[in-house]
């Protein structure tokens, strides 16, 4: 199964109020309130949703658009981790990637991103998790 997914966290305050939106379009809508957090917490914790449910549905290439560019960086291994919080997401990440065959990961405009940002914003909103299925699956 091949999938592609919009992810964004977001922070109300650095730290304050996180909230993750996950896009798979076609296929899932996650909004998930997670209490208070840094941004960069917000942004991983959106990532390993992503990769969780990707691994979960037994996909086998998996394309990531992310508007974090320090994750995106981060993850691709062209900026350090320097924060040990962070580097524990990080390294969570790394693995849960090396269980799907193929993996990449891009950094798009906030404006290409607006699903994922919409969702994190409901998620901060209503401080309430949502799915919502859309289609088919298997």
């Amino acid at each position: 199964m091949k999938l592609s997914v919009y992810i964004d966290g977001g922070s109300r305050g650095n730290p304050g109020e996180v909230g993750i939106g996950v896009y798979f379009p076609g296929v899932v809508r996650i909004a998930e309130y997670l209490g208070t957090g840094t941004n960069n917490y917000a942004e991983y914790s959106a990532l390993l949703e992503a990769l969780r449910f990707a691994v979960f549905m037994r996909c086998q290439e998996l394309r990531v658009f992310a508007d974090s560019e320090l994750v995106v960086k981060q993850i691709k291994g062209e900026y350090q981790v320097k924060n040990e919080g962070i580097r524990l997401l990080h390294n969570s990440a790394l693995r849960w990637i090396e269980l799907i065959p193929q993996f990449s990961i891009e950094h798009v405009r906030r404006e290409d991103n607006k699903e994922a940002d919409r969702l994190a914003n409901l998620a901060m909103d209503s401080r309430r998790n949502s799915m919502k299925w859309e289609g088919a699956h298997t």
